[in-house]
Order: C-alpha cells, then sequence, then structure tokens
C-alpha cells in the first residue's frame, strides 16, 4: 500500500462513503489518525488510512461495537504479537452476543404475536382492549 498521505479528510469521506464527521468521530476515539498535516494545517491520509477505515466500517457493520474494533485492529497492527485464535475468539465472542440477541428478538416476537392474536381491533373503546389488559396483567406474555 502506499503510505503518502494525499487524501484531504473531505477526499477520504468521498471515497469511503463517510461522512467527515464519522471521521472526527474515530480519529476522537482513536481509531484512526491522519498520517500527516499539510503545510496549510489540513489533515492528510494515506491509502493505509482509507484501509483502516474500510476495515472499521467493514466491522461496524458485523455488529462489532467501536471498543471491539479497537481491539481488532491492535490484533491487526501487530499481528506478530498474536495469534489467530486470538482473532477467533473475538468472533466468537461476537456470535455468541448476536445469538442471544437474536433470541431474545424471537421471545419479543412470539409474545408480540400472542398480544396480536389477543386483539379483535374493533373499532369500541380501549377500555376493555385485551392488549393493554394482557400488559397490565401479571400473566407470562
Amino acid at each position: 500500500m502506499n503510505t503518502v498521505a494525499t487524501l484531504k479528510i473531505g477526499e477520504l469521506a468521498r471515497q469511503a462513503n463517510v461522512s467527515v464527521d464519522t471521521i472526527r468521530f474515530y480519529e476522537s476515539k482513536g481509531l484512526i489518525n491522519a498520517t500527516m498535516r499539510s503545510a496549510s494545517g489540513y489533515r492528510l491520509f494515506s491509502d493505509e488510512d482509507k484501509a483502516r477505515l474500510l476495515f472499521i466500517q467493514r466491522a461496524k457493520q458485523l455488529g462489532f461495537t467501536l471498543d471491539e474494533i479497537g481491539e481488532l485492529l491492535a490484533l491487526k497492527l501487530h499481528p506478530y504479537d498474536h495469534t489467530c485464535e486470538e482473532v477467533k475468539q473475538r468472533t466468537a465472542q461476537k456470535l455468541q452476543t448476536v445469538s442471544e440477541k437474536i433470541a431474545e428478538l424471537e421471545r419479543i416476537q412470539r409474545s408480540l404475536k400472542t398480544l396480536y392474536a389477543a386483539c379483535g381491533g374493533g373499532a369500541q373503546s380501549a377500555q376493555h382492549c385485551s392488549i393493554l389488559q394482557l400488559l397490565e396483567s401479571d400473566n407470562p406474555l
């Protein structure tokens, strides 16, 4: 990769399809830093910075938090100090978290279906609405 810093923040944002504010936010979190500054003070980014930004975006798409992305970046930046097992472990932890979230969402979906099915949905007053009564009750959904 080319390490020459030639991209201003706006150009990097356009090429990576993110906002300038996103890049600044990642900078504030220590996930990315401008390689250098121009004589006039503009942040300049390299192709390596662009690759790092794309790595961050890809990891976000997979549900990794910014802290988790920071950990992955540390593993990536120092590959000889870490093993693939460490990376796999981080991925297994994320997979477990996602599986737990899916199970919770499925439970919520079943409960909502129960509520939905309990209501006739007519034009009458909500005074005796079965959904409201079920939400008020101690009965498990």
